[in-house]
């Protein structure tokens, strides 16, 4: 899916202004995301007509930061340029870290020889006292 000029300009209000020497237009950065986003390719695939892939995720992850992404998938989704329905998320438990509590095991509840109360039985250590020769 690309966008043209024309449904471009409904949606130009949300980008920030481009200043200094850019040399990609806004249009062209979204519709490198949205190859992205349709294809579910790497950023590093994207075809060589879209311009430097770097400078792309760059751009793309400034906006997403300041909330500019989201402005922009709503509109598009207002005037009907897109629709966007997310129907299911699957997380690879192989990336999640999560504590072995989390994981249903049993707690430990015998006590450690550590934790045993001071003061009565044995000392679990030797004193040895520092004598010094007589002069």
């Amino acid at each position: 899916m690309e966008l043209s000029e024309r449904d471009y300009e409904l949606v130009a209000g949300c980008f920030p202004k481009q200043r200094g020497n850019v040399g990609m237009s806004n249009l062209d950065v979204l519709n490198a995301l949205l190859y992205v986003v349709e294809n579910g390719c790497k950023w590093r695939r994207l075809p060589p007509h879209f311009g430097n892939w770097h400078s792309i995720y760059t751009r793309v992850y400034r906006w997403a930061k300041k909330g500019v992404l989201a402005d922009v998938f709503a509109a598009l989704q207002a005037h009907q340029l897109l629709r966007v329905k997310v129907e299911a998320v699957s997380l690879d438990s192989m990336s999640i870290k999560v504590h072995p509590d989390g994981t249903g095991a049993r707690k430990k509840t015998a006590r450690s020889p550590s934790a045993r109360a001071a003061g009565g039985g044995t000392p679990n250590f030797i004193w040895l006292p520092q004598m010094s020769a007589p002069r």
